[in-house]
């Protein structure tokens, strides 16, 4: 016999429906509103630590504001993720001024967005570190659904399509 969607609370193993927004230094990052809510397996990393370890013990309809210092968000700024790079290493096409945001591929062909952090005549630097590095995260969230996580996503780690599982 199973609980009702209204009794449940979350807990590690259950998909989590949830509607957010995220902001940061006072703007709006990002937000499910006009998407639909995120889904995802509790306890299994999905989502930053700080503001899974908030969401424990909620209850559908229960709305809640977390604040996620960076170390529990997506780290502190890591000085050592800045990197030099010749000038001409870069395309003409690419405009060489901080703030633009570039993608690399490393040599295992993963791709990694970075951002130019400075330029001099000879180097351009890049950032490596995750935009919200060094940043609190505020999110005000709602709880909207509960589930058990099927044997199948909980040995993959992930949800699957919704509506595919009761």
């Amino acid at each position: 016999m199973s609980k009702t969607n209204e009794s449940r609370v979350v807990t590690d193993g259950q998909v989590v429906s949830l509607e957010y927004t995220l902001t940061v230094d006072g703007e709006v990052i990002d937000s499910s509103e006009g998407h639909g809510p995120i889904e995802f397996i509790q306890g299994m990393g999905n989502i930053i630590p700080g503001l899974e370890e908030e969401l424990y013990g909620m209850k559908v309809g229960e709305s809640k504001s977390v604040v996620v210092p960076p170390e529990d968000g997506y780290g502190e700024v890591d000085p050592d993720a800045f990197q030099d790079f010749p000038r001409e290493a870069f395309p003409q096409s690419i405009p060489l001024e901080p703030g633009v945001t570039l993608r690399f591929q490393d040599e295992a062909g993963n791709s990694h967005l970075a951002v130019i952090d400075s330029v001099t005549d000879d180097t351009v630097r890049v950032d490596f570190n995750h935009p919200l590095a060094g940043k609190e995260l505020h999110f005000e969230v709602k709880v909207v659904g509960l589930r058990d996580a099927t044997d199948e996503e909980l040995m993959h780690g992930h949800v699957h399509g919704s509506g595919t599982h009761d």
